[in-house]
C-alpha cells in the first residue's frame, strides 16, 4: 500500500509498504480522507524524534474511512464496528491504568500513543487500529449524511472543545479569537454556537481575514495592527470576555492582555517555536483585571464523541473549511500548499 512517510526535517516520501496485519482485539481501518494539521506541517519542517530513513514515519492524526476487518474479539466487544461501517478515529491512547486514562483523559498520560506522531498514520491507505486504542474507545461510527472530510475534521475540532471547554465560554461573552486559520475559525463556530453575544477574529494574514468573514458573515473581522484599540472599539471600552489566541506567536500571548475585560479568561491554544516559548507579561493586568489563563493539548475521546454529535447536528459546517483536495501521489502540492497557507484545509482523499 501507498504511505506517506516522514524521514527527517523536509524530508517527506511517497513510500510502498506492507498492508498491516490485525493481531487480537485489533481492527484494520481503509482510509478515505485524511486531512493536513499544522502540526504535520511543523514536523515536515523540523522533523520529529525517531523519524530517520532507517525507520521513517507515517503521517497523518485527522482521518476518517471505513472498517476493512475486525479480530473477533474486538468485534464482540463493540459489535458496530463491522466490516464495511463508516468510522473516524480519535488519534491519541493512553496506558489505561494511570490517573489521567482511569479520570477519562487517556490524550494526557504521560506515555499517550497517537497515530501520525509514534504510531503509523492515516496519511496511508490502511491504518491498523490497536487493541489499546479499540478498547479505549478511539473508534466512532460516522453517520451516513456525514462525508469522509467532515470526519476527517472532527479531531481538530475536538482539540477547539477542550480548550472552549477550559476556559468556560458562556452566553453573551465577548470572544476575540487571534488567528484565522481553520482552527481560529473552528474556535469562532464553536463560540457562536456555545451563545457567545460577540465574536471577532484577527489575523495579519487578510486573505484569511477575508475567508473567515465570508464563511462567517456575522462575526467581526479585525485586520492586524493595534488590537487593543479595535477591541475597544467594537465593545463600547470595554474589553474581551474571552481570547483565544490559535496562532504561534508570543506577542500575541502578551498583547491579548491588554484588551481583557474585568475577569476575564486567556486560553492560549496551540505552541510556540521552541526558540520563542518565553512571553515578556505584563503581571499587574492579570493582578488587577483578576485575569485567568489557561493552556490546552490535544483531547478527550467524550470530547472527540461530543463533536461527532455536533457535526452531525449541522450546527458546526466543518465542510466549509476544505478548499484543497489530493491524492497521496500528490503529497508535494498537498504539503507545499498547507505550509504556503494556500486556502484552509488541506485533504487527502483515497478512491474507493
Amino acid at each position: 500500500m501507498k504511505a506517506i512517510q516522514l524521514t527527517g526535517s523536509e524530508s517527506l516520501m511517497l513510500s510502498e509498504v506492507e498492508k498491516p496485519e490485525i493481531g487480537p482485539g485489533e481492527a484494520l481501518i481503509r482510509v478515505r480522507a485524511a486531512s493536513i494539521c499544522g502540526s504535520d506541517v511543523r514536523m515536515f519542517r523540523n522533523g520529529y524524534p525517531g523519524a530517520t530513513p532507517e525507520t521513517p514515519l507515517t503521517l497523518g492524526h485527522e482521518f476518517a474511512g471505513v472498517i476493512e476487518k475486525i479480530d473477533d474479539a474486538a468485534l464482540a466487544a463493540a459489535p458496530n464496528l463491522i466490516p464495511g461501517a463508516r468510522v473516524s478515529v480519535a488519534p491519541n491512547w493512553g496506558c489505561g491504568t494511570c490517573d489521567a486514562c482511569v479520570s477519562g483523559n487517556t490524550h494526557l498520560c504521560a506515555t499517550y500513543q497517537a497515530f501520525g506522531i509514534n504510531a503509523p498514520g492515516g496519511f496511508a491507505e490502511y491504518v491498523r487500529v490497536p487493541a489499546a486504542a479499540l478498547s479505549q474507545g478511539n473508534v466512532a461510527i460516522v453517520p451516513n449524511e456525514m462525508s469522509f472530510e467532515e470526519a476527517a475534521l472532527i479531531e481538530p475540532l475536538s482539540c477547539v472543545y477542550n480548550g472552549q471547554e477550559i476556559c468556560g465560554i458562556e452566553p453573551g461573552d465577548t470572544v476575540v479569537v487571534v488567528g484565522a486559520g481553520p482552527i481560529g475559525i473552528m474556535h469562532a463556530m464553536l463560540a457562536q454556537a456555545k451563545g457567545a453575544g460577540i465574536v471577532a477574529i484577527c489575523d495579519f494574514n487578510e486573505k484569511r481575514v477575508a475567508q473567515a468573514s465570508q464563511l462567517m458573515p456575522d462575526v467581526a473581522a479585525l485586520p492586524g495592527g493595534n488590537l487593543c484599540d479595535q477591541v475597544m472599539e467594537l465593545t463600547d471600552g470595554h474589553g474581551a470576555n474571552v481570547s483565544i489566541v490559535a496562532a504561534p506567536s508570543p506577542e500575541a500571548q502578551a498583547e491579548s492582555f491588554s484588551y481583557m475585560a474585568m475577569n476575564g479568561r486567556c486560553l492560549f491554544f496551540g505552541g510556540l517555536p521552541k526558540d520563542r516559548s518565553h512571553v515578556s507579561i505584563d503581571a499587574n493586568q492579570i493582578h488587577y483585571k483578576q485575569l485567568r489563563i489557561f493552556g490546552s493539548t490535544r483531547s478527550s475521546i467524550r470530547q472527540y464523541r461530543t463533536c461527532l454529535k455536533l457535526v452531525a447536528s449541522g450546527r458546526l459546517p466543518l465542510e466549509r473549511l476544505v478548499t484543497h483536495r489530493f491524492t497521496l501521489d500528490q503529497y508535494e502540492e498537498a504539503f507545499e500548499a498547507a505550509a504556503m497557507g494556500a486556502g484552509l484545509k488541506c485533504v487527502f482523499e483515497m478512491s474507493v
